[in-house]
This record gives C-alpha cells, sequence and structure tokens, in this order.
C-alpha cells in the first residue's frame, strides 16, 4: 500500500448497530467520542441506527407498515383544508 495517502485521522472505528447489536471494525476518518473493546483490544465506537444486519433487505424479513393511521390523518387535515 502507498504510504501517506490516507489522512492523518484514519483508524479502525467500530460501528455497531443498534437494531441487531452487530458490531463491524471497518477504517475511518469519522469523529467519535465513545469507546468500546472488541476481541480484547479498545476502538473508538459509532453507533449506526441500520445496517446490513438490520436492514429487511439483505435480511429477507418483510416488514408492513401501519398505514392506517397516516391515510387517516391525511383525510382529515383534508377536510379541514376543505371546509376553510
Amino acid at each position: 500500500m502507498k504510504k501517506d495517502i490516507h489522512p492523518k485521522n484514519y483508524r479502525q472505528v467500530v460501528f455497531e448497530d443498534i437494531s441487531s447489536g452487530a458490531q463491524f471494525v471497518i477504517g475511518s476518518t469519522i469523529r467519535t467520542e465513545e469507546t468500546t473493546t472488541v476481541k480484547g483490544k479498545e476502538y473508538p465506537k459509532f453507533t449506526i441506527e441500520i445496517s446490513s444486519q438490520s436492514h429487511p433487505f439483505y435480511t429477507g424479513e418483510d416488514r408492513t407498515l401501519d398505514k392506517t393511521g397516516r391515510v387517516e390523518r391525511f383525510r382529515q387535515r383534508a377536510a379541514k383544508a376543505k371546509k376553510a
């Protein structure tokens, strides 16, 4: 690998999925405040909401959204707008 091509703050960072608890150690320059230990070594930690371990496209899980509430709210707003 070529020397001096990465930024000075490039290091290994743990990305932790809060949905599934999965952890990934990846080289990154992202700023972090927390640290965690993985396999006996301490790394900076960044928390993410979704990853390949929890996303339905990658896991094959079907998730249906409850659209009833959204439709009802839309109808209520439309009725108010029509009256005005």
